[in-house]
């Protein structure tokens, strides 16, 4: 049998050794010195098959997002999400409050991913538009913006155990590894002809595993030497994969448990194994089948018992990790569970969906066996933008706002201050989504900085409030998620508007949004039948 490490018990592996326990005598994050220690190591507890039943009961519901929901991260007491709304939310672990700073609003396309370093203190965000961008946690500013090498769209990113480096993937099959204490790029690698869709560290921080939608997992080292390649590991694409904590080692070896899902409707548990001598090799232990189509995220629980994901069924299922049984499946979701996270402090949850929500969930123990695969009743309450007044629900949409209409939303933003001044220049709805904050410096002379940030943050909410109510989808913008004005067609079938596409080819390398394959020729079709269809709707409005 392995030997299961805990805390900074004597290993017998060497190459484990050397790098486990270096990284265990360092700062909880070495980006973050000054940072108060966060993570105090536990024990972890085996797998008892006598202990009680593990129960699990929905406790609220996040409705703040007005698109899909793409990721969820938890730090050790903030819950973050992210959204094809272009924003990332923050909320307090304690009462899932919105902190004050959020939302997030630096990206200009959808965020696909996000992930908090280990002390909690920083965030990174990735997105379509190329960027992936680092956050203080204390007070939402941005730390970084780390331009991945050729600026396709990142659609994962992950930080080391010990924040020492972060990891990026793009829709080309590029990798970036970044310096996480400078900020700058320290190697790079690529998978021909795939989408890098899902990364994760080992638990000692030394390799880490990519997956694509080729299907195939991949294991690097820091120097971004290609360790190990598992080909058509889920059929048709890997959609996530995830370390689980515990580190095992004996004769010779170090092992890692890994699970992974995709397209196939599969997820899949592995053991990942390197032996003295550096070479690497993967094991399937166990395929769970619980869920009838694709399988888009999975998360370990934080001492490795439990495995949760979230799939294109609609339903949560959470198993047993050692032994591959599914113990509930959780259907309280609407539309395809895209994400799902584990808290690493408390016995909670996170799944985010496309119907705009996230869910959180409270595992506790209960008092008799469990039944395999029962489904939950549960009971849920509702956390939303309470009072939250936003006028893009009523019939009008912000560009044909009079200036009444600007000055009665400032005023139920908290925005009285700028209400005279508005006025006074004339600010009507177009014109108020176009305000940047050099116009308001310079422009309107408003000279305090809190609130040109304040106004900025309302609008970013204004603009992604009107985006998702009611508009159908096909009128917006598949590239911005705005109302299109000027729509037209590209060489791959799909409708954009004409200056967010021809923005996109110039600085994309021609790409298709949509499909990430080359278009054949950028010439841009006028797409007269819809813009007629988006008047009609406007003038029912």
């Amino acid at each position: 049998m392995g030997q299961l490490i805990r805390g900074s018990q004597s290993l017998s592996h060497p190459w484990i050794e050397v790098h486990f326990l270096s990284l265990i005598s360092r700062l909880p994050c070495e980006a973050c010195p000054a940072k108060p220690a966060l993570r105090t190591a536990k024990p972890v507890v085996q797998a008892d098959s006598s202990r009680p039943t593990q129960m699990v009961s929905l406790i609220c519901t996040l409705q703040d997002h007005r698109d899909d929901v793409n990721w969820c991260a938890f730090s050790p007491t903030l819950l973050a999400t992210c959204s094809a709304d272009k924003t990332v939310r923050i909320y307090n672990t304690q009462d899932f409050s919105e902190v004050p700073y959020s939302p997030l609003s630096g990206h200009g396309y959808g965020v696909h991913c996000c992930c908090f370093s280990a002390c909690g203190q920083y965030l990174a965000s990735c997105s379509t538009d190329g960027s992936t961008v680092v956050w203080s946690t204390d007070t939402g500013e941005i730390e970084a913006v780390l331009e991945h090498p050729g600026r396709n769209p990142v659609r994962v990113c992950a930080f080391s155990p010990d924040s020492s480096h972060l990891v990026s993937g793009a829709s080309d099959g590029t990798l970036g590894l970044w310096d996480f204490r400078t900020k700058t790029l320290h190697r790079t690698g690529a998978v021909n002809d795939t989408t890098m869709v899902a990364c994760s560290f080992t638990p000692c921080g030394q390799m880490f595993v990519t997956g694509s939608t080729y299907g195939d997992l991949r294991l690097w080292d820091l120097d971004m030497n290609q360790l190990h390649a598992e080909k058509n590991t889920h059929d048709l694409g890997v959609t996530c994969c995830c370390f689980g904590p515990k580190i095992l080692s004996g004769s010779g070896t170090v092992q890692f448990c890994l699970a992974s899902c995709g397209q196939d409707s599969t997820l899949k548990i592995w053991t990942v194994s390197r032996s003295n001598a550096g070479s690497c090799k993967m094991q399937l232990l166990h395929t769970l089948i619980g869920q009838t189509a694709p399988v888009l995220s999975c998360a370990f629980s934080a001492d490795g018992q439990l495995l949760v994901s979230g799939s294109v069924d609609k339903t949560v299922t959470v198993y047993d990790a050692s032994q591959g049984t599914l113990l509930y499946t959780l259907n309280q979701h609407e539309r395809y569970v895209t994400a799902c996270a584990f808290s690493p402090s408390t016995p909670l949850f996170a799944t985010g969906s496309m119907d705009k929500t996230v869910n959180i969930w409270r595992v506790e123990d209960g008092l008799s066996g469990h039944e395999e695969g029962k489904s939950l009743p549960v009971e849920t309450a509702t956390f939303s933008c309470e009072g939250r007044k936003l006028l893009c629900h009523s019939r009008l949409l912000v560009n044909d706002w009079s200036e009444e209409d600007v000055g009665a939303w400032l005023c139920e933003e908290g925005l009285q201050a700028l209400v005279e001044n508005f006025k006074a220049n004339n600010i009507d709805g177009a014109e108020l989504i176009s305000l940047t904050k050099e116009t308001l410096a310079s422009e309107l002379n408003i000279e305090s900085v809190g609130l040109r940030s304040k106004f900025l943050r309302k609008v970013e909410e204004l603009k992604a409030g009107c985006v998702c109510t009611g508009v159908p989808d096909e009128y917006l913008c598949p590239i911005t998620r705005e109302l299109m004005k000027d729509p037209v067609i590209a060489a791959d079938g799909y409708s954009y508007e004409r200056e967010a596409i021809e923005s996109w080819i110039a600085t994309k390398n021609r790409s298709s949004p949509m499909t990430n394959l080359p278009l054949q020729t950028t010439l841009l079709t006028p797409n007269r039948t819809l813009k007629m269809a988006i008047g009609r709707w406007r003038t029912s409005q």
